[in-house]
């Protein structure tokens, strides 16, 4: 996730909160968000790409931008002042149990998609797009639970990663080495669901989440 697309998200979220934006709402023009976010028009234009992607926005040729009440549930889920050790925490608690869910029941087009984003991230030569991959990797994983209550709870988790502060520390602290650590984490984890582990699957998933959390917040 790019630094201008963790800015939009954090504006959108204050907006929601704040009830200028809910369902259905308009945004300003990719011209005014370029202005107001002192980012260049191309940027904006793959922020608001990699919003739609995740459900998040509706763009309509000729109308403009609008919100989706997936946004808004979201948005409103995860309050602002949350810490990245808050996050983590949340994370270790839901994430590893999903993962072996997910070994159970993933079909084949979920465990497609879910390659698809590790090579994705496997070939990244950048911190924003290994981050890119690496929020679509875990929430595809979640998808592939096929619960959509789940699917709320895990996106009320995942906004708060789109908050300034997680974004800021994380690129403090990420380093080309443990990016490749990562990917080869996240190998493992996807050759268990692959295998139909599921306790593998939950194992890796909580070693990979505390190695991220001792990277980020030191070891404890």
């Amino acid at each position: 996730m790019t630094t201008v697309e963790q800015t939009l998200r954090a504006l959108l979220q204050e907006q929601t909160a704040s009830g200028v934006l809910g369902p259905g709402g308009k945004l300003p023009t990719e011209r005014d968000l370029a202005t107001q976010l002192t980012a260049p028009r191309s940027e904006i234009r793959r922020a608001l790409a990699g919003l739609e992607r995740d459900g998040l926005i509706t763009r309509h040729v000729g109308r403009g931008t609008f919100l989706t009440e997936t946004a808004t549930r979201q948005f409103n889920g995860a309050p602002p002042d949350t810490s990245p050790a808050e996050i983590m925490q949340v994370r270790l608690t839901i994430e590893p149990p999903i993962a072996a869910l997910a070994a159970r029941t993933a079909n084949q087009a979920d465990l497609d998609r879910i390659a698809g984003y590790l090579d994705a991230g496997g070939n990244s030569d950048s911190y924003e797009a290994f981050e890119t991959h690496d929020t679509h990797l875990h929430r595809a994983i979640a998808q592939a639970v096929h619960n959509g209550l789940l699917m709320n709870l895990f996106d009320v988790m995942s906004t708060a990663r789109s908050l300034p502060v997680w974004g800021s520390l994380k690129r403090r602290t990420s380093t080309p080495e443990r990016r490749k650590d990562y990917h080869e984490q996240h190998t493992a984890i996807v050759a268990a669901l692959t295998e139909r582990d599921p306790e593998r699957a939950q194992a890796l998933m909580r070693d990979h989440l505390r190695h991220v959390s001792d990277d980020m917040l030191g070891r404890h």
